[in-house]
């Protein structure tokens, strides 16, 4: 089973490779478009010549033959290729197994689609996190709740504000519960790309900021798993509870939507959902 998989992830590398190489036209990349072409698109020594590196290795790579490539070849093939960066990640994750490195690209973003649809959700707080959860968009309702905007794009990230921020953490009433399966969870997700260095960097400046962080990644994983926080205490010491879903954003860019629902308990009845 697993060669066989090895086996479709090299075909739908080579189909990725020639589908963008058939969009790009020469006259878009600058290349003169006087002779007369047999096929749309580029050639494999037009993408060569554009990224720097020879034909017959991009050959032979567009193949998908078993080949080892370097972060700097991907990089200058999705410059030649003119890929955005969904299309950059999706050309590491075929041929690496893991996304570019956080400096290939420019900060992530939601598409203002994704951005419309949190703002929507004008009462329930909702938030989307890359897979190293920084937080990378948010509704009103999750920044009266968490405060995202008073944090650098750098240091938006909901490990570091549950672990770091002493404010967080007074907020949280049940933090001692909630903190080491927010980690659990958070370590599971490292699964996806363990050597990116982007998230070992967090790990080792939230391991120096904190003590519990840092015991927590040194010990057994824990069976009980969450991604995100479930109690908040608000400006009036109120507590708050929440039920939470994950939603699909960008299976490429590892981009998931957390969308809170509170829950409210009458007397005598078990939770209801706001």
């Amino acid at each position: 089973m697993p060669a066989q998989r090895f086996i479709r992830t090299r075909e739908d590398l080579s189909n990725f490779l020639i589908y963008h190489r058939a969009k790009l036209s020469p006259a878009r990349v600058g290349l003169p478009t006087t002779e007369r072409r047999r096929t749309p698109g580029l050639r494999r020594e037009e993408v060569a010549q554009l990224a720097g590196v020879g034909l017959t290795w991009y050959t032979w790579f567009e193949q998908g033959r078993d080949i080892k490539v370097s972060e700097s070849f991907l990089l200058n093939i999705a410059k030649a290729l003119r890929l955005d960066d969904a299309d950059c990640s999706r050309l590491f994750l075929l041929a690496h197994g893991r996304p570019p490195p956080p400096e290939a690209y420019q900060w992530v973003t939601v598409s203002p689609a994704i951005q419309q649809l949190l703002d929507d959700l004008v009462t329930r707080p909702a938030y989307v996190l890359n897979m190293r959860w920084d937080v990378i968009a948010w509704n009103q309702a999750a920044n009266r709740l968490f405060g995202f905007s008073r944090f650098e794009a750098n240091f938006r990230n909901l490990m570091r504000l549950v672990f770091v921020d002493s404010g967080m953490r007074e907020r949280m009433p049940d933090w001692k519960q909630e903190a080491p399966k927010l980690l659990a969870q958070f370590r599971s997700d490292l699964v996806v790309a363990p050597d990116d260095p982007s998230i070992i960097s967090l790990i080792e400046d939230l391991k120096a900021l904190s003590p519990d962080f840092r015991r927590g990644m040194e010990q057994a994983m824990l069976a009980g798993y969450s991604r995100a926080i479930s109690a908040v205490l608000d400006d009036q010491g109120n507590r708050l509870d929440f039920t939470h879903e994950a939603l699909l954003v960008d299976e490429h860019r590892h981009l998931r939507m957390i969308v809170c629902f509170q829950k409210l308990k009458a007397e005598g009845q078990s939770d209801q959902l706001l």
